[in-house]
């Protein structure tokens, strides 16, 4: 009689775990090779900033006002775990229905590839990092599979022979703690998969060991000295109250807002670094950093600020700004007449349109080397970003700027107005309450209200505050270091009562303009509204 032997179903716990660890250890060959061949096309970053790039606005107005200026960070986990849960899938896949797994894998290279190879500046070997990931995930997902696979059935065996006589004493019983061999072989493959994500791991940290470009170019910065200023900045008396838990007048750079495309900092060597200005110019210009340096460089203070900051948000700050003014080197290439754009480009691929007579006009447009007494930190843009008074920074601010193209607004398209933001960007007239905190108890009696108030390039003529839907009442403004920076204002509430209470707060312009209530997201060109907040008296 045929007896059918059934082989064990091995479920698919196992088989994703064989995924995961055979994408773990893909994914950290492809960053070791990147280190060696692609610094910049390493398999995460380049996915990354393809999401970056295909996002549309309220995905990322999404992700800012979430995560702030930890979106970066938000998205690379959100990468990994994506991932994770693909590579558990192909583990499954391929368990079952082969090659489905390994054609899950060979997608993901793919793209990768893309990815890499879409990049602003791409090599030739940009591809390769990727490929390699993918082809490393493959073989290893093939190994751990067949250890997983079932024993092979066992052959018949022969005709027992006849049973000896019965004994007296009874056969060992086996230990009731002994390993079965289901239990052995488990153990054995928990044990090659965790190997492959640990050997992922330190191809991982080999990768990052080998990125010595990066911290060649901090040490360069590091030991640079910035030329003496031709022209100073200061921050006149009572321009800061010194309030507590008010935003101090000078943003320090590592509180500084970071908002940028760059997933990946990028690391220019200035030695390396040029810029470039043509197009719809009489003669094309080229500048090196030692160039740079050697021209007058001049202070200025000027506020920066997110087109998507929301009302009453973070993405804001003021600095001291060491550069020199963008109009002066336009001068040298002579824009024609029918330009009226600069198309400034990143070494990253990013790209931001200017108005040309924004760049030309008197204030204080320049490409910035120094922010806050030292070179520009490397995530603000080092050796060399733009510095633009009265625009957003999606049009104005590019950082590690290589690139100035003179061109018109009907004939080139930059990063962001791709996507359905406005061409221009001027910064809207805005104001932030700063204490009390929102939620926050204060005692009865005198309670202080104050903020920072801002109109780039136009100025601040007052601040008007209302206290639980009376009269606007006029605050205090400190002394303003110029038009083009924020200014902090206070209001001092002498009869606070016991309660909960809510506070507005309205910026005048120094053109007339008065702040609007009319709410709009950041969508294309900035927010509107009133800030508000609630705090209890006690």
């Amino acid at each position: 009689m045929l007896v059918e032997i059934r082989r064990p179903s091995r479920g698919w716990k196992l088989p994703a775990v064989a995924g995961v660890a055979s994408v773990a250890l893909g994914a950290g060959v492809g960053e070791l090779v990147a280190a060696v061949i692609a610094p910049t096309s390493g398999p995460f970053v380049v996915v990354g900033a393809m999401l970056i790039d295909l996002a549309p606005p309220w995905a990322k107005d999404t992700a800012i006002n979430l995560f702030g200026t930890g979106d970066k960070a938000a998205l690379l986990i959100g990468i990994g775990l994506v991932l994770l849960i693909i590579a558990a899938v192909a583990g499954v896949a391929e368990s079952r229905r082969s090659p489905w797994g390994m054609v899950i894998i060979t997608v993901i290279g793919v793209v990768g590839a893309f990815a890499a190879a879409s990049r602003a500046n791409a090599g030739m070997l940009a591809i390769v990092p990727s490929a390699v990931a993918a082809i490393a995930a493959m073989l290893a997902l093939a190994f751990l599979l067949r250890k997983l696979a079932p024993a092979p059935a066992p052959e018949p065996a022969p005709a027992p022979a006849p049973a000896p006589a019965p004994t007296t004493e009874p056969a060992p019983a086996p230990a009731a703690d002994a390993p079965t061999a289901a239990t052995v072989g488990r153990r054995r493959f928990l044990g090659w998969a965790g190997g492959a994500v640990a050997l992922g791991a330190l191809a991982a940290l080999g990768g990052y060991a080998l990125q010595a470009g990066a911290r060649a170019v901090t040490a360069v910065r590091d030991a640079i000295t910035l030329p003496k200023a031709a022209t100073t900045a200061t921050v006149p008396a009572g321009a800061d109250l010194a309030i507590d838990g008010l935003a101090p007048i000078v943003t320090p750079n590592a509180d500084f807002y970071r908002i940028d495309t760059a997933l990946a900092v990028p690391a220019v060597d200035p030695a390396d670094w040029k810029l470039r200005i043509h197009g719809l110019v009489g003669s094309e210009v080229t500048l090196t950093w030692d160039e740079l340096l050697a021209l007058p460089l001049g202070e200025s203070i000027t506020t920066l600020a997110c087109v998507s900051n929301e009302v009453g948000g973070s993405l804001i700050g003021n600095a001291v700004w060491l550069g020199y003014p963008i109009r002066e080197l336009l001068a040298r290439a002579g824009p024609t007449a029918d330009a009226d754009m600069v198309l400034s480009r990143s070494v990253d691929g990013f790209t931001a349109s200017t108005p040309l007579e924004v760049l030309q006009d008197d204030r204080n447009a320049i490409l910035a080397v120094g922010m806050n007494g030292e070179p520009l930190p490397a995530e603000h843009g080092f050796p060399v970003r733009m510095v633009v008074p009265g625009l957003y920074g999606y049009v104005s601010a590019t950082k590690w700027v290589v690139d100035l193209e003179v061109t018109r607004f009907d004939a080139a398209t930059a990063y962001w107005t791709d996507r359905g933001w406005s061409e221009r960007g001027p910064i809207k007239l805005q104001s932030r309450i700063d204490v009390p905190r929102h939620g926050r108890p204060v005692a009865a009696g005198s309670v202080t209200i104050a903020g920072v108030a801002s109109h780039q390039h136009v100025g601040i003529a007052g601040v008007e505050v209302q206290i639980d839907d009376g009269d606007w009442r006029a605050a205090e403004l400190a002394t303003a270091i110029s038009d083009d920076t924020w200014v902090q204002w206070h209001y001092e509430w002498a009869d606070a009562a016991a309660g909960s209470h809510s506070v507005r707060v309205r910026a005048l312009g120094a053109d007339g303009e008065v702040q609007t209530s009319r709410g709009q997201g950041p969508v294309p060109d900035g927010a509107t509204g009133l800030h508000e907040r609630t705090f209890e008296v006690s």
